[in-house]
């Protein structure tokens, strides 16, 4: 090869290296400080179906850029069949990429989950059905909209009261908000879960159960997402109202979403890798709650 075709090879290597950086750093929005807490959200994810496997792709791809170490899973995480072949085919091999580079998944259960999946070793909820883990600045409540009962109910008063953390956010299938046209708002889950979440300041709640993205606005203080496009969706099943802050039906999608300090960022994803949503949120100052027993720090 002659030094002209060199050269011209070169600045040809260079153009495409130029434009691929400035692409990606166009399509990403988020901080990505050193010491932020970092993570990905998705439901209805568990089809083994090719959208699915493409949402998982883009996950690892914005994962070069944003190393979150955990997703919450916000139910219907397996679709049919249950069994270990499933497990592998709609979850271990879809986000195999992720897994091999240590990230976690914390699973909540949909009304499509066998409740024995609770089990699984690698969606960490260690056989309960609701649970509470932290890190940092912030604790996550992992929590069973199927049937809620007293029990879960006083674990969960207890949960909320005991934390002291920063940040409280609680996730679970069923969305309390929504204008999903399938489902729409789960009032039975609301009338039982809200008055907590209101008296005890959690901050921020993320849900699954219709097939589409949809950021609401404020609910008596608090902020709710429904990201449940990850590997279902139902295009066009939004029914915008006046509780509509975003809504995006036209394609699959999952969210990114950073802590630092008092200042929440997030970004929502197509399975193309277009942002389709991205914003902040200042922490709400609430009162101190009441002190009770203790839970465990992380997990």
């Amino acid at each position: 090869m002659d030094r002209t075709c060199a050269t011209r090879l070169l600045t040809t290597l260079l153009l495409v290296i130029s434009g691929w950086w400035g692409v990606t750093a166009q399509e990403f929005a988020l901080p990505s400080a050193p010491n932020s807490v970092k993570f990905a959200a998705i439901g209805d994810n568990g089809t083994g179906d090719p959208p699915q496997y493409d949402i998982a792709n883009q996950m690892t791809r914005f994962h070069a850029k944003f190393p979150f170490d955990r997703v919450i899973m916000l139910g219907d995480n397996i679709y049919g069949g249950q069994g270990p072949q499933d497990l592998v085919k709609k979850f271990s091999q879809p986000y195999k990429a992720l897994l091999d580079m240590g990230v976690k998944f914390y699973a909540s259960l949909g009304n499509h989950d066998d409740p024995v999946n609770s089990r699984y070793p690698l969606w960490n909820m260690e056989g309960q059905q609701y649970y509470s883990y932290s890190t940092k600045n912030v604790r996550f409540f992992a929590l069973d909209s199927n049937k809620v009962d007293q029990k879960e109910l006083a674990w969960l008063e207890n949960a909320l009261k005991s934390s002291q953390d920063e940040w409280k956010i609680c996730y679970f299938h069923h969305p309390l908000y929504s204008d999903g046209g399938t489902h729409g708002p789960s009032v039975d889950v609301r009338v039982v879960f809200e008055p907590l979440f209101v008296t005890y300041g959690v901050n921020v709640v993320f849900s699954g159960h219709d097939h589409i993205y949809e950021r609401l606005t404020p609910q008596k203080g608090i902020y709710y997402f429904i990201e449940g496009a990850a590997g279902q969706l139902r295009k066009g099943d939004t029914n915008r109202s006046a509780t509509t802050a975003m809504a995006f039906d036209q394609d699959q999608s999952f969210m990114l979403v950073e802590i630092d300090r008092n200042q929440l960022s997030f970004q929502t994803i197509s399975r193309t890798g277009t942002t389709v949503d991205s914003g902040t949120i200042q922490r709400q100052i609430r009162p101190a709650a009441p002190v009770a027993r203790l839970l465990p720090t992380t997990r």
